[in-house]
């Protein structure tokens, strides 16, 4: 295999793999080691991130590069000082708070400081507006180029090839496969190629026909003149109110960055030059540098003494881009979003794995380079999204806070119809949805906001939307859902192969079910509809449809046609007690339960609208998914919003979904479902069909054999209805923490805050927890699920 790139991330994957027994390696840089966007970077490594996965994938190389020194004999340049994150408003205390909690979750340590407490930590500090501090003494920064010298010598150690001043002047694709690298100095056979060209990997991309959404933008910090002392030891510090960070460099100078408010992108016909540095942009930097200063009172006495100023590789959300491009072979390990060396161990690490076992280690599925549709070759898109996340870097992001940057992108065909009901809306994957709906938020006066966070972006109009879903009916719009065809005479074959749960079921069955990967891991969570011999309809998560498409493609034989029809179909969802006697008088068809029983699907016609009708629900109560042919969706939601209207029908959104797929214990992929927990764990035992072959069975069997799962998700209620949890929540028994929340929310049903959590499998039902909400420890119960309607008497009415 080839790897393209010389920097932290191509050498921390050679060197993982030769780890891991492919010695086979070839690494490939056009210039020098590091000389790309590695050299200039300012190294810093703080451990604790929004997601757990990289998190761990942080935690994990700093371990790493505390060992390197002995297993390379190079020392690669860490400096483990520890770090501050100063708080100076009410909401960034209450963030940091939070983060707290987090850090319990994932096994950091980190101290909640105050002011005194944080000048003992650094005396250099003015903390005269610091309200509170957080102290993570894992983390530290690095030298980038010692830290790539060592992870090079680790991996020629090991047999890997390392040839610098060599340029990829091509990519050979055969039969959507890789094949060779062209390089200057000749053409390498190659079975596996990983693009780990940082800011230039959009151009390497393009090579073998793979549009990335990388997004170069200029990113610069500044060092100081001396400060008259030693300032290597000294912790890191980041100061997100003023939009700045710091720590010590050359010696006896701070090197101080900063997250500027307008960035600017870089764009040049090829990124051939090394060591690529752009001319000061003081003006931009102003802000970074007056506020460093008032942090720093020694530096209010001192000039700059240089400024780095160079580009640095982001992507569309933020999130690193990883995984195997639409062209088998090719891999992609780029947008690293500054953080390139806090990350590159683990990096190699789950790029090591996933190449060489199928799957890594951790759950990767937020970074995974198919998490992006066609739209993401859009570098106008790209870069007005990355524009967007850059300038907000800093800011105290809360949960359902929605973004507008290039938006509206994907808009469903009722569309016209939001904006008459004041639609509140959200964005996944491209698509606008609606949230909830003004008009119905005086349906319930009484619903009393949640509690701090979870009560900033919410509307009574929710309650509205569950109280007319339970007494009537709600009209919900899952156009977005992503749909996918597999036909053919191996359709049946491959999906019995990759589903846990049995497909070869009567046309016309609904099947849940999930794709486990070989350690049983759940790859996807999805239902299935035989819609004929050969013919089968996938709906998985909106976001969901290229990972999964893929997923299924890469197993299929060559006698099986799998097709995204996303954009084919809309999807609008009837729920309620009232929904039969709504879309009863619109159809010929008998709906009764003997003439149309749960979890089956029917060719019908509502008006004079033609659909795929499937019984199936999300949100506990009776009803239909209703899938039409984009053309007439608008017609079909006019047709059922008229007949229901009297019936105490309301239009509703994605916020009251989730409410009531708490009380109904309905899992939701990414967060109570992930590549690292299993369907056994998930309490998904119902789903899985042992006595057949499926890719994961291995795997499943085994966990049975040896006792079963040693975790499993549990369903939890606080004691104070008000404190709702938003996910990432430690979760203690005993006063020992043993988990932490996957999912939570306010069950408007049921009048209680839930969370969903793995926890020991010995914990049983009536066991008290508690919950730390914010850094307070909040009580609550371990209860039985469902927590609405367990015996399925609305579901099935």
């Amino acid at each position: 295999m080839v790897v393209i790139g010389g920097g932290v991330a191509g050498c921390s994957i050679a060197y993982h793999l030769a780890r891991l027994g492919w010695t086979d390696v070839v690494l490939v840089e056009q210039h020098e080691l590091t000389e790309g966007t590695t050299w200039h970077s300012a190294g810093f490594v703080g451990q604790l991130r929004s997601t757990i996965s990289q998190t761990r994938m942080i935690m994990y190389s700093s371990g790493l590069y505390a060992e390197l020194r002995e297993r390379t004999g190079l020392d690669p340049g860490w400096r483990g000082v520890g770090g501050l994150r100063l708080a100076t408003t009410p909401e960034r205390v209450e963030e940091l708070r939070r983060q707290a909690s987090s850090a319990t979750t994932y096994g950091l340590g980190m101290e909640l400081l105050g002011p005194a407490e944080t000048v003992d930590r650094l005396p250099l500090l003015n903390v005269a507006d610091v309200r509170l501090a957080g102290w993570l003494p894992g983390d530290g920064w690095l030298e980038p180029a010692q830290l790539a010298e060592a992870l090079a010598a680790g991996a020629r150690s090991l047999g890997v090839r390392i040839v610098t001043g060599t340029r990829v002047t091509g990519i050979v694709v055969a039969g959507g496969r890789v094949s060779a690298v062209d390089t200057s100095a000749g053409r390498i056979a190659a079975e596996v190629v990983v693009n780990a060209a940082g800011a230039a990997a959009g151009q390497v991309g393009r090579l073998a026909g793979v549009d990335l959404p990388i997004v170069p933008i200029k990113h610069q910090y500044v060092v100081s003149d001396s400060l008259g002392m030693p300032t290597m030891e000294l912790p890191t510090v980041r100061d997100p109110d003023r939009i700045v960070y710091f720590r010590g460099g050359d010696e006896t100078g701070l090197l101080v960055g900063g997250y500027v408010r307008d960035p600017s992108l870089y764009w040049p016909a090829s990124m051939d030059q090394p060591r690529t540095l752009f001319e000061p942009d003081m003006a931009k930097f102003a802000e970074s540098w007056e506020n460093a200063r008032h942090r720093v009172p020694a530096l209010r006495d001192l000039d700059i003494a240089r400024v780095v100023h160079g580009p640095e590789a982001f992507t569309p959300d933020g999130e690193f881009l990883l995984g195997e491009t639409p062209v088998a072979g090719f891999w992609v390990a780029a947008g690293f979003c500054v953080h390139g060396l806090a990350a590159a161990g683990g990096v190699g690490k789950v790029m090591a794995e996933w190449i060489v076992d199928g799957s890594p280690e951790y759950d990767v599925s937020t970074m995974d380079v198919r998490r992006f549709g066609a739209h993401a070759a859009s570098r106008r898109w790209a870069s007005t999204k990355a524009i967007d996340g850059y300038s907000r870097y800093y800011d105290v992001v809360y949960p359902g806070q929605e973004w507008q940057a290039a938006r509206p992108l994907r808009r469903s065909a009722v569309w016209p119809r939001l904006g008459e009901l004041d639609a509140a809306l959200g964005e996944k994957a491209g698509w606008e949805r609606a949230n909830w709906f003004g008009v119905n938020a005086g349906l319930t006066p009484q619903a009393q906001r949640p509690k701090g966070w979870a009560g900033r972006y919410w509307s009574p109009a929710i309650a509205g939307e569950v109280a007319a879903t339970t007494s009537a009916a709600g009209l919900f719009d899952q156009s977005s859902f992503a749909k996918l065809d597999v036909r053919g005479p191996g359709a049946l074959a491959l999906l019995n192969h990759l589903c846990a749960n049995e497909i070869d079921r009567p046309v016309g069955t609904l099947v849940y079910t999930q794709l486990l990967n070989s350690r049983g891991g759940i790859e996807a969570d999805l239902t299935v509809t035989r819609l004929g011999e050969q013919h089968f309809r996938i709906v998985t998560s909106t976001a969901c449809g290229v990972r999964d498409g893929d997923w299924i493609r890469k197993h299929a034989t060559d006698d099986v046609l799998v097709d995204d029809v996303t954009g084919a179909y809309g999807c609008l969802c009837l729920w309620g007690p009232a929904a039969r006697d709504i879309l009863q008088p619109l159809t010929d068809a008998a709906l009764s339960n003997a003439d149309f029983p749960f979890m089956r699907a029917q060719r019908l016609t509502v008006g004079a609208v033609p659909v795929l009708a499937q019984r199936v629900t999300y949100v506990g109560e009776l009803g239909w998914e209703l899938y039409a042919s984009t053309e007439y969706v608008l017609t079909l939601w006019d047709t059922l919003n008229a007949a229901g209207r009297p019936a105490g029908l309301r239009p509703a959104g994605y916020r009251a979904i989730d409410s009531m797929r708490l009380e109904k214990g309905y899992r939701v992929w990414g967060s109570d479902l992930t590549t690292d927990t299993d369907p056994f764990s998930a309490g998904l035992d119902a789903f899985v069909r042992l006595e057949k072959p499926f890719l994961g069975r291995e795997a499943l069997t085994a966990l049975q054999s040896s006792g079963g799962p040693s975790r499993a998700l549990r369903c939890l209620v606080l004691d104070d209805p008000g404190t709702v949890c938003l996910g990432s929540e430690p979760v203690r028994v005993e006063g020992r923490p043993c988990g932490r929340v996957t999912s939570g929310g306010f069950g408007y049903r049921v009048g209680a805050s839930i969370a969903y959590a793995y926890l020991p499998a010995d914990v049983e039902i009536g066991t008290p927890i508690e919950v730390s909400v914010f850094d307070r420890w909040i009580p609550g119960v371990v209860r039985a699920e469902p927590l609405y309607d367990p015996k399925m008497l609305r579901v099935r009415a």
